[in-house]
């Protein structure tokens, strides 16, 4: 089948390969213009442009995904394909191509319609979640689904490992419908929707007096971004890896000589945190190296 492809992270770029190997004739990649990606100077393009252009693909950077309706209607492709593009589509580009456009969607919807679904899932302490390939309309996704396939969340996953299972799975089930989508009538979702706002850095300040359990899915759900974070003397203290545990005797904000953050209910094992200006270490090796006893400031 003839296609444009729509994408722009790294989590779009085995779907765009997988299409590619399937035999499938990508006319277009579409993708956000090149921006400040990394701490160096100048701008860089997005993966999904670098990939494409590697695979030797036509390649467009919109500022605005209105700006590229012409070049879609003229692609001859009949059947636009989304992963992580990062726009929403205008009802003149979802109406440029006989078939239109479907979607891969990291979530079971219409639990966590929206932007931030693989972190959301782990916010709300859900055991399960998925992948729907869905038919774009002008709604947030709101649209009927081809195929969905369940993915459980395990007690330590973080939002990257999560996600990168999500990827799979969805890649091969974009695959697995893409043939029959002339063919298929997608199914109305079903349930009441929930959805998966933008993520704040704030939202991850790690605050004692909320459960241990709960700041074990902040950690989880902001790994590897924005990633998590506490304030110790002013200075930003980022948490890339912990485990709740029974509460030690404390005072709720302290941190033990161990490397344990006391809360209201238990105390957060800092397995891994990252000073500011420094690498990742474990926790007690920082907690070494704090002479007094620190304690979280109030958020």
């Amino acid at each position: 089948m003839r296609l444009v492809y729509l994408g722009t992270p790294d989590d779009a770029i085995p779907p765009l390969r997988a299409l590619v190997h399937a035999g499938h004739d990508i006319a277009l990649v579409v993708t956000q213009p090149d921006r400040r990606r990394s701490r160096g100077a100048g701008s860089d393009p997005s993966p999904v442009r670098v990939a494409a252009e590697q695979l030797g693909l036509a390649v467009r950077t919109p500022v605005k995904a209105r700006d590229v309706i012409d070049d879609v209607r003229t692609s001859g492709a009949a059947l636009g394909v989304v992963v992580a593009f990062g726009q929403l589509l205008p009802v003149g580009l979802l109406e440029a191509l006989p078939f239109g456009f479907v979607n891969v969607h990291f979530s079971l919807l219409p639990r966590w319609r929206g932007a931030a679904p693989v972190e959301r899932a782990i916010l709300a302490g859900d055991t399960e979640t998925g992948v729907c390939v869905m038919q774009l309309e002008a709604g947030l996704d709101t649209g009927p689904v081809f195929g969905s396939r369940r993915v459980a969340i395990g007690p330590r996953d973080t939002a990257g490992e999560l996600r990168g299972r999500l990827v799979e799975v969805g890649t091969a089930l974009l695959v697995e419908q893409l043939p029959n989508i002339a063919d298929t009538h997608p199914v109305a979702q079903h349930g009441e929707p929930t959805y998966a706002d933008k993520l704040s850095v704030e939202e991850f300040r790690l605050d004692p007096s909320r459960p241990a359990l709960e700041l074990d899915r902040v950690v989880r759900g902001a790994n590897p971004r924005p990633g998590a974070w506490m304030a110790v003397g002013g200075q930003r203290i980022k948490v890339w890896r912990a485990h709740p545990r029974p509460h030690p005797p404390g005072e709720p904000g302290t941190v033990t000589s161990s490397g344990d953050l006391i809360t209201t209910d238990g105390a957060l094992v800092l397995e891994t945190v990252q000073p500011a200006g420094k690498r990742p270490m474990p926790g007690p090796a920082w907690r070494a190296g704090v002479r007094s006893q620190p304690r979280v400031d109030p958020a």
